[in-house]
């Protein structure tokens, strides 16, 4: 393995280019410096570049069969392990985070590319159905109809802050548009263009290796957001990925809204996810639940989107020694390194916009002397009332926060999250009563995408039956998963042929089923060729 150089230019297709006099650095957030290497970011005519290549390849890669994708797919994987440890050290220098992070994280990225390799070559995710004809039905003929998913076109995908690997430049959102058919433009996330680079040239050698067409994915640098409203507003654009703020997220979704071809924003944003502590389980459990949840809130320094940041109970002897606890266990755990100072900053700005309002109590918190960029845990608690009457206690506070809301009675608690805003998930916590409270497990699987039983929200799996999204804001569209071989449905559209000859249609909806994928035909599911 060779040490692959940091250029700080952009990929526009299979070239470098930094044609622009705009720089930045990153920044080493444990050493609290700048990093040595200097990134161009893109220039308008750059992104022109890169939006008329992707259009460019999509006319061929569109209709390039799923064995072909998975060889590419499968490259990117291994030229990303061919990185070896030049990819570990620039994740650790750009983000705080310790090795044994950066390499399951890498681990995870690389598996989300396998995965969809095994999907695209196996083919039944196209979900082909078929309708043959009844040419003697009364009073009318039925036509021959035939569907499946097709790629929408070119997408951008917005790397994230918090995860530089699996949800960034070759992360979920990537993989999945190219396992789709659709050319990716990234633009990459500046708290960590070292390690965007890096990935990028893995795919950009994979993409040659394989004979892929040229624009079939850029990587772009951009140390505001210029570049990333051009990118959305680029008329050949098609879909964008997203995963960060609320606000930068709905920003977005307006911009894309407001094109003369409006088109789709999956961006997975700011989620509390509330945890519901039921009597009985609290009573036999709360110690070793306080520990759990001590350890889960300070988790990544609480910089997962599936951080607990609500913890719900009945008032109660036993929730008053649980949140004693939590807090005694919270202040004993050592801080940990954050993901740049402006997160920090952000950070300590909400918590004490959150310690601030009236009602707040804090019960535990960090106060020992920390270093540089690392963040001190807070547990505060509040009244029910007073939780429902201040819109301002629901939002996120990203980072090693929670807020545990002591609720008069059932009838509280339930109110309360339904008032909640959209989350992405929502955990029960129960010993043999859960049952006894149908209203209020109906009312939170109406909030979040995901519900645990007696676990932990922290920790997404990715399986084709997770769902990492859920009603807004948690996502822009909560039909869709961002995690899993089914985000790929995010970057398709069902399309129909009518009456078509069998030579003409593709190999997915052809009699013979040549590919042998399971598809519907006439309401039966079956690999069986159409005589």
């Amino acid at each position: 393995m060779t040490t692959t150089a940091i250029t700080g230019k952009n990929y526009i297709g299979n070239k470098l280019s930094s044609k622009g006099n705009k720089t930045y650095t990153t920044f080493n957030p444990q050493l609290n410096k700048e990093n040595d290497s200097i990134f161009f970011e893109a220039t308008i005519n750059e992104v022109n570049e890169a939006i008329e290549l992707a259009h460019n390849a999509f006319k061929e890669y569109r209709n390039y069969p799923g064995s072909k994708k998975a060889v590419f797919l499968n490259a990117i994987a291994d030229e990303i392990l061919n990185l070896g440890d030049d990819l570990i050290h620039m994740y650790m220098s750009e983000s705080g985070l310790p090795e044994g992070r950066a390499i399951g994280e890498r681990g995870r990225t690389v598996f989300q590319l396998r995965s969809f390799a095994e999907l695209v070559t196996e083919g039944s995710w196209v979900k082909a159905t078929i309708d043959t004809a009844i040419p003697d039905r009364e009073p009318l003929p039925k036509s021959d109809i035939r569907k499946f998913n097709i790629p929408l076109g070119p997408v951008v995908v917005f790397g994230a802050s918090n995860f530089p690997l699996a949800y960034s430049t070759a992360g979920g959102d990537t993989a999945a548009a190219l396992a789709a058919g659709c050319p990716v433009v990234v633009k990459s996330h500046p708290m960590h263009a070292g390690t965007g680079e890096l990935i990028a040239s893995a795919i950009s050698k994979a993409a040659d290796k394989t004979g892929m067409p040229n624009g079939v994915f850029s990587n772009l640098n951009s140390g505001g957001i210029e570049v990333g409203q051009q990118l959305v507003s680029h008329p050949k654009v098609k879909a964008v990925g997203f995963t960060g703020s609320i606000k930068g997220g709905r920003a977005l979704f307006d911009l894309a809204a407001k094109r003369e071809e409006p088109i789709p924003v999956f961006a997975e944003m700011g989620s509390i996810n509330p945890v519901i502590m039921f009597p009985k389980a609290l009573e036999n459990r709360g110690e070793n639940l306080a520990s759990t949840y001590a350890n889960s809130i300070t988790l990544g320094t609480g910089q997962f989107c599936t951080n607990p940041g609500l913890i719900l109970g009945l008032k109660s002897d036993s929730l008053t020694k649980f949140i004693n606890s939590l807090a005694q266990k919270i202040v004993a755990i050592n801080p940990s390194c954050m993901l740049h100072p402006n997160i920090v900053a952000a950070y300590e700005s909400n918590k004490a916009k959150a310690i601030a309002q009236e009602g707040t109590a804090v019960v535990g918190e960090y106060s020992k002397e920390t270093q540089t960029n690392y963040a001190s845990q807070v547990i505060t608690t509040v009244e029910g009332k007073t939780f429902l009457e201040n819109p301002t206690l629901h939002q996120e506070v990203f980072g090693p926060y929670s807020i545990v809301v002591q609720c008069e009675n059932i009838e509280q608690l339930e109110q309360i999250i339904s008032n909640l805003e959209g989350q992405l998930t929502g955990t029960v916590i129960a010993d043999n009563e859960a049952a006894n409270y149908p209203k209020v497990i109906a009312a939170l699987q109406n909030r979040v995408g995901r519900i645990i039983f007696n676990g932990v929200p922290t920790g997404v799996e990715v399986c084709p039956s997770m769902v990492h999204g859920g009603p807004y804001p948690a996502s822009t569209d909560s039909r869709f998963t961002a995690v899993g071989v089914n985000s790929i449905n995010r970057w398709v559209r069902p399309f129909s042929f009518q009456d078509f000859p069998n030579e003409l249609l593709p190999n997915e909806l052809k009699n013979e089923n040549p590919l042998q994928i399971l598809r519907s035909v006439n309401g039966s599911f079956t690999k069986q060729e159409i005589k």
